[in-house]
């Protein structure tokens, strides 16, 4: 079995963690860390775990575990492993941003493959350390690469997505309190979001010739959980030749699907799976891309990653059904 360490362990991604590796046939939760609520039982602060786990929280490691999931404030990560260290033979899935970007890859000679599969497949299979991506970079980023791919990304990309209110993070703030998210809409970060250099950077590994902007307009919706990105740039062909270029890329794809119909977020809550659709209005192609950002988005994501890093069946432990009523 593989031996599972979780640190900062009373989040949202953490608690999805959880959730998803108790009935991951291969794995065993060794500890799940966290200062704040050490010796409290773990089912204390994820209530739905009650009579599904026995574990409580530790301020503890055990350096030896197989496999570490960081899911630390962004900037944390890198604090973390500077004062705690691990077993060479430790692999490490980072859920934050500290090591994402290629100039903060190497970080005390152990050096961080970004972990989108369905762009880095091969990769993640080889790596003991995994800089998972972020929610808005693993939606938008999946509807760019297949254009990518082909070099046909010509001019500014214009993107718009919604996150729920789990993309803010447990820690309460103005903007996340009921009373301010219920009946409300707002936009964030105009044009200058943290997951631009994620999303430039793998663009441009696939399209090394693309130099515009991609222009994002992040918003708050007044929902839990997921991610709705509506991403639209010049395209000249028929959008059936589009549909071609898609489901070629995503033909391997665990996840990634491409529908013929129109898309609604309920499709995808609850779930690992990224559903795309795609739609020609004269010479603009209009991307439609979905994801759970708790799951696709982060921690579903970390455990696709584990699997392929251990040899396993990428979909293990993953089959998730969407709440769909």
């Amino acid at each position: 079995m593989i031996q599972v360490g979780i640190i900062g362990g009373a989040g949202y991604t953490a608690g999805e963690l959880i959730r998803l590796l108790i009935n991951h046939p291969d794995v065993e939760i060794n500890f799940v860390y966290s200062t704040s609520n050490a010796g409290n039982a773990i089912s204390k602060v994820h209530q739905d775990l009650v009579g599904s786990i026995d574990l409580k929280f530790t301020d503890t490691i055990n350096s030896k575990v197989d496999v570490l999931f960081l899911c630390l404030g962004h900037g944390n990560s890198v604090k973390f492993l500077e004062v705690n260290s691990f077993s060479e033979k430790t692999k490490i899935i980072d859920l934050g941003n500290d090591f994402r970007l290629e100039k903060d890859k190497v970080f005390k000679g152990k050096t961080f493959i970004y972990g989108l599969p369905e762009l880095q497949r091969e990769a993640i299979k080889k790596a003991n350390y995994i800089a998972n991506p972020g929610c808005f970079a693993t939606a938008i980023q999946l509807a760019l690469l297949p254009l990518a791919d082909k070099n046909l990304i010509g001019n500014d990309v214009h993107v718009n997505a919604v996150t729920g209110a789990t993309g803010a993070g447990v820690s309460l703030s103005e903007t996340t309190h009921f009373t301010w998210r219920d009946n409300n809409f707002s936009y964030y970060k105009p044009f200058t979001h943290q997951h631009l250099g994620e999303i430039n950077q793998s663009v441009k590994q696939l399209q090394n010739s693309f130099s515009s902007e991609i222009l994002f307009m992040p918003n708050r919706g007044n929902f839990s959980r997921g991610i709705f990105a509506t991403v639209y740039t010049d395209f000249e062909a028929p959008v059936e030749e589009a549909k071609s270029i898609y489901k070629s890329f995503y033909n391997d794809a665990e996840f990634t699907f491409v529908s013929d119909a129109a898309l609604h977020l309920k499709q995808v809550v609850n779930t690992n799976k990224c559903l795309i659709h795609l739609h020609k209005h004269n010479d603009k192609l209009l991307v439609t891309s979905i994801i759970d950002n708790l799951l696709k988005g982060a921690s579903g994501q970390a455990i696709q990653n584990m699997n392929l890093m251990f040899g396993l069946k990428e979909t293990t432990g993953l089959h998730l059904k969407a709440t769909y009523f």
